[in-house]
């Protein structure tokens, strides 16, 4: 706990993405019990309950799937940034994202379409336009992936292609910005207690206290991974021992694989499959 308490009172900003709830929620909240003076910049399309009252946050308000709506937030931060915002290191957690379980032609174009524009373009475009203000004054990029980025994920296919850029680039990402002082993480967690998976279509009480984690355990694993300077940490040891053996299977044996265990687990936990634009 002193190293996380060290490693944060470096920084002086916190840019969160998709922190009304979720793992972007138990960030801040870890965050504010350890550094309650950093201040929070949350992008999301709604702001968290627990900034009422609080003068160290900082709501934007955002669809992050429209691209001009997130330039315009992307200048707000920067503008607060080069303006009032007190000096030290800027971290930015690219949390928000969203998948579906469901064959391709059951989700939607429009609702994968979106799933892309969220867990991928937005990430790249936010952390392109942080990005000069990280270098200058010294900071790190937090990327969400999933334990989906070790292998094809067939019934939720695209969500699987998502993450799986989301850990490729960003360990292709912290290699580019080795030495200019910008630490790069990729968080991998497995099933998470939180609102994606009622977006995704499943069930209450899909995520089981057996196979998942709780948002605060993946928040705290988040922020001891980034005080030890790890490139990728995948949350629970048992997340860890599947995806280790996921990514040693050849591709078309991981995605044959994959695709029974997500057959059985949707019939038991999805609701009915989602068509149309899914939004």
């Amino acid at each position: 706990m002193r190293a996380l308490r060290e490693m944060l009172s470096e920084y002086a900003v916190i840019v969160v993405t998709g922190g009304s709830s979720g793992i972007g929620k138990a960030c801040i909240e870890h965050v504010w019990k350890l550094n309650p003076e950093v201040i929070i910049c949350n992008l999301s399309r709604r702001e968290p309950a627990i900034f009422t009252g609080q003068l160290k946050a900082r709501q934007v308000t955002v669809d992050l799937a429209d691209s001009g709506a997130l330039a315009a937030a992307a200048d707000d931060v920067l503008d607060h940034l080069r303006g009032a915002a007190p000096k030290g290191k800027v971290m930015l957690i690219n949390n928000s994202g969203f998948g579906g379980y469901g064959r391709v032609h059951e989700l939607g174009r429009d609702h994968q379409l979106e799933m892309i524009d969220v867990n991928v373009r937005a990430v790249v475009d936010l952390t392109a336009r942080l990005l000069p203000v990280l270098r200058e004054r010294g900071g790190a990029v937090v990327n969400i992936a999933s334990t989906a980025a070790f292998q094809p994920t067939a019934h939720m296919a695209t969500y699987g292609a998502t993450k799986a850029f989301v850990l490729h680039w960003s360990l292709g990402l912290r290699e580019e910005l080795r030495g200019d002082g910008v630490h790069v993480l990729a968080v991998c967690p497995g099933p998470t207690a939180t609102e994606f998976f009622k977006r995704a279509g499943l069930r209450q009480g899909a995520v089981t206290a057996r196979w998942g984690q709780t948002a605060e355990e993946v928040a705290f694993e988040t922020l001891r991974a980034l005080a030890r300077e790890h490139a990728q940490v995948v949350c629970g040891w048992g997340n860890w021992l599947l995806a280790a053996f996921a990514s040693r299977l050849p591709k078309p044996m991981a995605a044959r694989v994959g695709a029974a265990l997500l057959v059985k687990y949707r019939a038991s936990r999805v609701e009915a499959p989602m068509s149309g634009a899914g939004r």
